[in-house]
């Protein structure tokens, strides 16, 4: 069967995945890039936006296994976009521009679905109301044999977590303290015990964490 995976899932030292006070104008509310700023200046980041150059190094080898051998994603609605509620504008289709990075089909988990919207590339947003293994069907029948990515935030991967429906985790542990956001860790204890971990910590600060189901 094909994997579940969740890469380059950055968080705070206090355990945050995103900030407070997420907007139109700042995705990852008060936290700004602090998040990230280790993924921005990698290789891997650079193309897949199109553009050159880029770090290498420690940081762009883990970061550059997110895509291989994935096959469809799954997000939660706040990755998508910041509106609340019922959908007040279907002309804006997400943070990602006319050609998201993601290039297969992707699943929005919303209470309020809407129609499809097909992108350049390859990527089309399907908007679904349903648990994890619902929604987790539907990515794998989409994928073909190929691999499912959970992209996030936070609470996404938190209930594919909780629902131990994760096979493969990486997470960033960045130097930086937020305060005040949504964590990731919340309702885990004992998370450890599924997996194998192994740890990295890079130059640039950064610890990855990597836990793979034996």
């Amino acid at each position: 069967m094909s994997l579940v995976r969740v890469h380059n899932f950055s968080v705070s030292l206090d355990g945050y995945g995103t900030g407070e006070g997420q907007s139109l104008e700042a995705p990852f509310g008060h936290a700004g890039e602090r998040l990230h700023r280790w993924f921005l200046r990698t290789r891997t980041f650079r193309a897949m936006h199109g553009e050159a150059g880029g770090e290498t190094g420690v940081d762009d080898a883990l970061a550059r296994t997110w895509g291989a051998g994935i096959g469809a994603e799954i997000m939660g609605r706040n990755k998508f976009g910041p509106q609340r509620g019922p959908w007040q504008d279907h002309e804006w289709n997400g943070w990602w521009g006319p050609n998201p990075p993601f290039h297969t089909p992707v699943f929005v988990m919303t209470h309020h679905p809407r129609p499809s919207v097909e992108m350049a590339g390859g990527t089309a947003f399907h908007f679904v109301d349903g648990s994890p293994h619902e929604v987790l069907a539907r990515a794998r029948e989409a994928a073909a044999g190929l691999d499912v990515r959970i992209g996030g935030g936070p609470s996404t991967v938190r209930a594919f977590l909780a629902a131990d429906l994760v096979d493969h985790l990486h997470v960033a542990v960045v130097p930086i303290l937020l305060g005040r956001g949504e964590r990731l860790w919340d309702g885990l204890e004992g998370l450890e015990d599924r997996y194998q971990v192994e740890s990295v910590t890079t130059p640039s600060g950064v610890t990855h964490l990597t836990f793979t189901r034996p």
